[in-house]
């Protein structure tokens, strides 16, 4: 190695960082960011996500590995319809299979990605990663966009079942039953866990199936988890290991320039500014969507923009007082209305806080209630309602609450401020660099380079 090299390498100009993660566009958005960060403080960064976000991923400059399946079809899938309606036992096995083959695929992938990293990043759909840092010898980080880690103070974030529903406000008096709700947790993890033991055997030859969840590797130890949200939304419970770090939202900054269009402004300045009304890349129920918004915005009547990310959506039946926008920035778009309804995501929720604006939230599944709920702690919107009990009339309440509540506005600017001050991305890169730092290998460097030369 020349000098130059290896006081590059000293430095740090040489360590490599793979990033695993599949979902949706809200999922995948922040781990775009956390690899500009990374690349700002010198890394090579490599993010593998499923091949529909291809283009989004290069488009701000960072390397793309293909970790299979284009994950909009499987969400589009007609049995997604159903199961959100609820007939789910009958349409769930045909997912199941179909979400197996998508795991497998990626998995097979992330073996691939990780060649030549100093570290994997990972998410809960991804935690194959785990098993072949085992193999590469090379530390596992964990992420999580949503609360993970088991804890008594609140039960796990996508738990629906009855007893626990009205305990949000009382969560501190029941933490043997919050710590239960982390058994749908369990359950959901060993459906990812199935085709990933198969792949330790047949792909890593690792004799021992794992064990750990996405909280442990094969030898019990705890990984590095880095949340990242903003422990003003969400703080971290005192029950959780000192290895977790709630980092602050992982924003990723608009790189369009996208500006309102010209017969979007003026519609801005005829009259006040409207409120926003948008689902996100959910495409179930559209039409029945469609139908509660349109009778909602009547009774109201105030002015509003919809997003036409749905199908279904008649834009010749709108109102005067309503426009609907074809795909913009939520980051630009949020700082142009008074206040927004949406579903949940993180993402999004996030946008709208970091703007300041009230939020109502009409949550479908997963961490969406969680966050709604939050929304309503913190005093930032009305009380969520799960779109499957959305109607007209509730909606309609809602906006106007939105649109005349001080306190709502208030408190979400004061929200805010705290945000503002945040540098989730940087303090998650910090982690990672001590992590690497730190991390000592399990086997002598000349075993672990044979080890990876004959894989």
């Amino acid at each position: 190695m020349h000098h130059s090299a290896a006081v590059g390498a000293l430095n740090g100009m040489t360590r490599r960082v793979a990033i695993a993660a599949i979902g949706t566009m809200g999922d995948v958005a922040p781990f775009v960011a956390l690899s500009l960060a990374l690349q700002k403080r010198g890394f090579s960064v490599v993010l593998g996500t499923s091949a529909d976000f291809e283009e989004f991923v290069e488009g701000h400059g960072v390397e793309f590995h293909s970790l299979g399946s284009n994950i909009q079809n499987f969400l589009r899938m007609s049995q997604f319809e159903s199961v959100m309606s609820r007939s789910s036992l009958l349409h769930m096995p045909v997912l199941l299979r179909e979400g197996q083959k998508i795991l497998k695929q990626a998995n097979r992938e992330v073996w691939t990605l990780a060649q030549g990293a100093d570290a994997i990043v990972f998410h809960m759909n991804t935690t194959f990663a785990i098993d072949v840092a085992e193999v590469l010898d090379i530390p596992a980080i964990m992420t999580a966009l949503q609360p993970l880690n088991p804890t008594g103070e609140f039960p796990y974030c996508a738990y629906e079942g009855p007893p626990l529903e009205p305990l949000f406000s009382r969560t501190r008096l029941d933490p043997i039953l919050n710590k239960l709700s982390y058994v749908v947790q369990s359950a959901q993890q060993t459906y990812n866990d199935f085709p990933r033991d198969r792949l330790r055997r047949k792909l890593l030859g690792l004799k021992r199936p794992a064990r750990g969840g996405f909280t442990h590797n094969s030898h019990g130890q705890l990984l590095p988890a880095l949340h990242a949200y903003s422990a003003a939304i969400s703080p971290a419970p005192a029950d959780w290991p000192e290895t977790t770090t709630v980092t602050g939202f992982w924003r990723l900054e608009d790189q369009t320039g996208w500006e309102p269009p010209d017969d979007f402004r003026a519609f801005l300045e005829r009259g006040p500014a409207p409120i926003y009304l948008g689902f996100g890349s959910m495409p179930w129920g559209a039409q029945r969507n469609t139908e509660i918004i349109t009778k909602a915005l009547s009774i109201w009547g105030g002015r509003a923009v919809i997003s036409q990310g749905w199908g279904g959506l008649k834009l010749d039946e709108l109102p005067p007082t309503v426009y609907a926008i074809a795909r913009a920035p939520h980051t630009k778009l949020f700082n142009h209305v008074k206040a927004v309804v949406h579903h949940g995501g993180a993402g999004t929720t996030y946008a709208g806080l970091y703007a300041g604006r009230p939020t109502f939230v009409v949550p479908q599944f997963f961490d969406q209630p969680y966050w709604g709920q939050r929304v309503y702690d913190l005093g930032c919107g009305p009380r969520p309602v799960r779109l499957r009990k959305l109607t007209p009339a509730i909606l309609a309440q809602a906006l106007e609450d939105l649109d005349t509540e001080t306190s709502f506005a208030a408190a979400a600017m004061a929200l805010r401020e705290k945000l503002l001050l945040e540098d989730g991305t940087g303090r998650a890169v910090d982690v990672i660099e001590e992590t690497i730092a730190d991390y000592v290998p399990l086997r002598s460097n000349a075993a672990a380079a044979a080890l990876r030369n004959s894989a």
